[in-house]
């Protein structure tokens, strides 16, 4: 296969960037998109050129470090799939591909395609640790836990941060990434103890990062590799609710309101 590469490049975050055009000969169908792109840094090295500047660390679609723009689409075109995880046989001869960073607020530029995606550690940071008794672990049969609760725990546990939905969101939201994280313990026994202060925090910090709002519009939900629920999103608006009516000390218009949205939470 024979592509023709446009490569953003920018050297940092203060300065200007443009696409740069190259041509690679010969790519094998099965390389990933990261292989292809060591091909071109070793051709680029030999010439004396700076080499494309990614992040990546696993390349088994587990970190999330891989992302960014193909041709316009988070991770590129193939559904639940990370970049790392994308060969080329997904495309054609003769292709032209656009490779492009994240583009938000939040994710300042690092260098080329590389974005600074801290911002998405400080929310976690700021949802706080859970509270754990020392000793032994218990059995695993002696928590008993609704296995609804259980799946819907594990699907939002598998997000992995990449930053895709922050990409693809026209408001450069972070909410999918957000809710996946509070629903993760919020569905848990384990996650009670803190859940009040937790949604809180980390939907205040999520402000404080300079996301934008989400309005629903789904394309965070269709670019995500891990295939994250939209419904995370409201769970995290429900737990934002009832959490700061309890902050506030404020009665609940009906007592099964707070049952059904809020499951754990002690008045």
């Amino acid at each position: 296969m024979n592509l023709t590469l446009h490569i953003w490049r920018q050297k940092n975050a203060s300065s200007p960037g443009k696409m740069v055009r190259y041509e690679v000969k010969d790519v094998n169908p099965e390389m990933s998109v990261l292989e292809m792109l060591d091909v071109l840094n070793e051709e680029l090295t030999l010439k004396g050129e700076d080499p494309v500047t990614f992040e990546h660390d696993c390349r088994e679609g587990i970190c999330g470090c891989c992302g960014f723009m193909i041709n316009g689409v988070a991770h590129g075109p193939q559904a639940a799939t990370t970049t790392c995880q994308l060969t080329m046989r997904h495309f054609k001869d003769g292709d032209e591909l656009f490779l492009e960073p994240w583009r938000a607020k939040a994710f300042p530029i690092v260098k080329d395609l590389m974005v600074d995606r801290s911002a998405l550690d400080r929310i976690i940071a700021a949802g706080g640790y859970v509270s754990a008794p020392t000793g032994s672990p218990q059995d695993a049969n002696a928590i008993l836990i609704a296995k609804e609760n259980a799946d819907l725990a594990m699907d939002a546990a598998a997000c992995i941060g990449c930053g895709a939905c922050v990409a693809a969101c026209p408001n450069a939201a972070a909410a999918l990434f957000t809710g996946a994280k509070i629903s993760h313990l919020g569905l848990l026994p384990q996650g009670q103890p803190e859940r009040v202060e937790r949604a809180l925090n980390m939907v205040a910090q999520l402000t404080v990062e300079g996301f934008g709002s989400c309005t629903n519009i789904g394309e965070c939900e269709a670019v995500c590799p891990k295939q994250i629920h939209i419904e995370v999103i409201s769970r995290m608006n429900a737990d934002f609710r009832a959490a700061s009516r309890k902050s506030r000390k404020e009665p609940y218009q009906d007592p099964s309101e707070f049952r059904r949205w809020s499951f754990g939470l002690k008045s």
